[in-house]
């Protein structure tokens, strides 16, 4: 990163981080349990450590780091709240995210090296879906936390991405955003708080708007299934240039 890069990432770091811990010490006793009863039947007993997560894999990142993409996640599941992990994408979604990018050279991109991870929110839930149990059962308090922090995230993370985009220099990197996951910000989905943000402080700013992709969540595979689907069908594309016009249909078809 160039020094004006670094120093707008480091401010970003903090910052996030210092919400999470607010949000922790402020809600955390009242997450808890609704955290744990939302998993009851369909997810197996684990223990919920870290209701609101903070990605520590932030803190790895140095003036010395490439950063090509910052990739956007739902929210933190299971493993990425665990007390030894609190990093984003560190289950089986991340393992599939690393191995398509080590896969596919041509992206010149190590995701644990290369991408800032971040989430729609960082509230954790085992599954996404929990969150529609915190949002029926936590009340005004847990409800005004789940869309404040998603109009968090999606504010902070787009004033990060332009302005790593304006300080690149001449020879530096222009990162792209790309949205992983959509289904939640469809019809009455769970992020609606988020595309709004989003879409609103991109607004005439077509230069870095072009730079934002939308895609399948790397779950499931769902991600290089669809990658794969769309290149079979437009064979003369090369997979980085496939991945981009794929990843602007999506943002077509959510964003309008």
């Amino acid at each position: 990163m160039t020094p004006n890069q670094f120093e707008i990432f480091s401010d970003f770091r903090d910052e996030f981080c210092t919400y999470c811990m607010k949000m922790n010490k402020a809600y955390g006793d009242l997450l808890k349990p609704l955290q744990i009863a939302a998993s009851a039947d369909d997810t197996p007993d684990y223990p919920v450590e870290t209701p609101v997560v903070y990605n520590s894999a932030l803190d790895e990142i140095t003036e010395k780091s490439d950063i090509r993409m910052i990739v956007i996640g739902d929210n933190p599941g299971k493993d990425e709240q665990l007390d030894k992990n609190k990093k984003y994408l560190v289950g089986q979604s991340g393992k599939l995210a690393a191995g398509f990018f080590e896969k596919n050279a041509e992206f010149n991109t190590d995701f644990r090296k290369n991408v800032i991870i971040l989430n729609k929110t960082p509230v954790h839930t085992a599954k996404t879906t929990h969150l529609k149990y915190l949002l029926k059962k936590g009340g005004n308090d847990v409800r005004t936390l789940i869309l404040e922090s998603q109009i968090f995230m999606a504010e902070k993370t787009a004033m990060l991405h332009q302005a790593l985009c304006n300080n690149a220099g001449e020879d530096g990197i222009k990162p792209e955003l790309w949205l992983v996951g959509y289904a939640e910000l469809k019809d009455k989905g769970l992020f609606l708080g988020y595309k709004k943000e989003l879409s609103e402080d991109y607004d005439k700013t077509e230069e870095f708007w072009n730079r934002v992709y939308v895609f399948q969540h790397f779950s499931m595979n769902r991600f290089s299934i669809d990658l794969k689907t769309f290149m079979s069908k437009h064979g003369g594309l090369g997979i980085v240039d496939a991945a981009h016009e794929l990843g602007t249909l999506h943002k077509k078809e959510i964003f309008g």
